[in-house]
Formats: structure tokens, C-alpha cells, sequence
């Protein structure tokens, strides 16, 4: 089982940056790939990055592909989101997941086990 905590979101505006941060229980942590999703209002639950169990490999959206860099610590349990350069689209309640899948399809929720409760931010124009 793991437990995922994400750090409190935020009103920030275009432009801004924000680092989200996500803290995970158990000792098994760097076994899983860690994504953040995001989901809008009204909008489904998609995908913003993905780090491999080892911090290697690394996936993002087109749209936020050059903005924003996810990194893990296992060390201490966290996955981060670096959010720069932030559009009023960014606005959304973020999540962080846990898989212990393989790569296929890590675009997909369903792939993923354990979820964070989700956390605000929201970009002023």
C-alpha cells in the first residue's frame, strides 16, 4: 500500500512558477513510475508527466513539453513538478499517481494505482 500527500497548490499568475511536491509511504517507493495528472472542471483526468522508478526515463504532455520538469527523490520519498512559465489552461486540481505497470499505455489513469487527494492551482491572467 501507498499513501500519496501532494503540498498545497496555489493562485499564481501568468508567467509565475510553482513546484509541486508529492510524499509518498512505504519503503517501496522506488519501485513505482510516478505521474502528475491534472483535471480541469468538466474536463477528464489527463496526463502532465511521468519519471520512471529510477528518475531515467521521463515523459510529458506537448503541452507542457519545455515548461515544466518532473523529478523524483527516492531518498526521501517525493516526486516534484516544476511548473514554470504558467498559463490560466494550467489552472486545474493536480494529482500525483503511483504504478507499478510497465510503460504501456502510461497515459491512461487506469494504469495507475495510488493517488494523491489532488491539490489546486490556479493561473491568473
Amino acid at each position: 500500500q501507498v499513501q500519496l500527500v501532494e503540498s498545497e497548490g496555489g493562485l499564481v499568475q501568468a508567467g509565475g512558477s510553482l513546484r509541486l511536491s508529492c510524499a509518498a509511504s512505504g519503503r517501496t517507493f522506488s519501485s513505482y513510475a510516478m505521474a502528475w495528472f491534472r483535471q480541469a472542471p468538466g474536463k477528464e483526468r489527463e496526463f502532465v508527466a511521468r519519471i520512471s522508478p529510477g528518475g531515467i526515463s521521463r515523459y510529458y504532455a506537448d503541452s507542457v513539453k519545455g515548461r515544466w520538469t518532473i523529478s523524483r527523490d527516492n531518498a526521501k520519498n517525493t516526486v516534484y513538478l516544476q511548473m514554470n512559465s504558467l498559463k490560466p489552461e494550467d489552472t486545474a486540481v493536480y494529482y500525483c499517481a503511483a504504478s507499478g505497470l510497465g510503460v504501456a499505455d502510461f497515459k491512461k489513469p487506469v494504469r495507475y494505482d495510488y493517488w494523491g487527494q489532488g491539490t489546486q492551482v490556479t493561473v491568473s491572467s
